[in-house]
């Protein structure tokens, strides 16, 4: 598979002068190994710990490991020994050079407990999600920043990209199966699922029945884009809502889902407090709801659903591949203010609809309207991104855009 640019790829040439070690976490295939690698792979050993031999070796000594595999050097999967960690620690202390610690790993709720014990100033902190929209169509290197990309939305831009919207929904954004078009997609994300359940779930939680875990992600893959009632789902699964929690952490934590919390600002009471929940790729939901064909899809409910996740999912990513924190909100309030995604950028608001219609009409706009002369705030964006062919104005300062024309910039 011919190596995609990456977006991360600025933020991590820019640490690595800097610090001296740079982890990068994520789901499993999002491309971690092979963006450390396309990027150092002559500068830099490389030792995997998923190889049982130097796993065993690396934990039973350490310091052998360690004179066999000296910096600058990454180590790919080092949650499988987060006691290296420490050994490292000592090694910085002792020499402070930048870039010679590179790590990756997929388990991130266990690595960084031990990274914030021993390498808190140390490490650069960085994130990496499958493809974005703009790295899906090989313009990763083009992405703009969410700040710079929201200042400079332009209504005569128009994308002359053929991207397919019923291929991004089915087979997603995870590397391999997106740029691969001959890999099967139901084998792909079938053995997806299951490495995942065997080797990070069952390693990590006392979970004797992994087929109810695999209800309960489907439960959450049905609720994509919805208000989160985690009593219904625990309910539909048959477990208890303590069960329900510490699953739905691990997969917050792991980045196979994400929360959209509300807007608090401005509000009050008024706002329904419980996040939104979203699968972080399209193709791994719409695969646990069994979707294989487009023209099924496009004419179920779930179409919409999974086109919102597809947007929000793609801001996440943008604030996460330039090295931000992702500073969005949704906002429900119980007296009818109702925005999809609320951006808060320098003390400005960004207002974003998202509706999967083709055709858009005024009344597309009525809760951004009502809300930005209700909420007491400054803003600076009131906009809905759509499935329609063109941007355009919709009514007074409220502009449609094409999801197209403005997500692969």
């Amino acid at each position: 598979m011919k190596f995609r640019p990456r977006t991360l790829e600025k933020v991590i040439l820019k640490a690595i002068k800097s610090f001296p070690a740079i982890v990068i976490t994520g789901p499993r295939q999002s491309g971690k190994t092979t963006l450390f690698k396309m990027l150092f792979s002559k500068t830099h050993n490389f030792v995997s710990l998923e190889d049982p031999d130097i796993r065993i070796r690396a934990r039973e000594d350490p310091r052998a490991f360690f004179a066999q595999y000296k910096p600058p050097l990454i180590i790919d999967e080092v949650q499988y020994v987060p006691e290296l960690l420490s050994y490292i620690k000592t090694k910085i202390d002792q020499n402070r050079k930048a870039g010679q610690w590179l790590f990756t790993g997929s388990q991130n709720f266990v690595l960084m407990n031990k990274i914030s014990q021993s390498l808190s100033g140390r490490i650069a902190v960085l994130s990496l999600l499958p493809f974005s929209v703009s790295e899906r169509i090989n313009k990763g290197k083009n992405t703009q920043d969410i700040l710079d990309w929201v200042r400079k939305i332009d209504i005569e831009s128009k994308s002359e990209e053929k991207i397919s919207l019923s291929e991004i929904l089915l087979r997603g954004f995870f590397p391999e199966i997106s740029a691969r078009k001959k890999v099967d997609r139901k084998i792909w994300f079938s053995s997806y699922i299951t490495t995942y359940l065997e080797r990070d779930i069952r390693n990590l939680l006392n979970i004797g029945d992994l087929n109810q875990f695999e209800r309960f992600l489907i439960s959450c893959a049905v609720r994509t884009a919805q208000i989160l009632n985690l009593s219904e789902i625990a309910r539909d699964v048959g477990i208890s809502m303590p069960t329900a929690k510490r699953w739905l952490s691990l997969l917050e934590t792991a980045q196979v889902v994400y929360l959209l919390y509300p807007y608090y600002r401005n509000i009050g009471k008024r706002i329904i407090k419980s996040p939104k929940i979203y699968f972080t790729d399209t193709g791994l939901c719409s695969y646990l709801l069994g979707f294989d064909d487009a023209k099924v899809l496009f004419k179920t409910p779930s179409f919409s659903n999974l086109f919102e996740t597809m947007i929000v999912c793609d801001f996440w990513k943008r604030f996460l591949h330039f090295g931000r924190r992702p500073s969005m909100y949704y906002l429900r309030s119980r007296d009818g203010l109702e925005v999809d995604l609320v951006i808060e950028l320098e003390g400005k608001l960004h207002l974003f609809e998202i509706k999967s219609a083709m055709t858009i009409t005024p009344k597309h706009a009525i809760s951004l309207k009502k809300t930005s002369s209700t909420l007491n705030a400054k803003i600076e964006t009131l906009a809905i991104i759509s499935c329609s062919e063109d941007n355009f104005v919709v009514k007074e300062k409220i502009k449609n855009y094409s999801w197209k024309n403005i997500l692969v910039y």
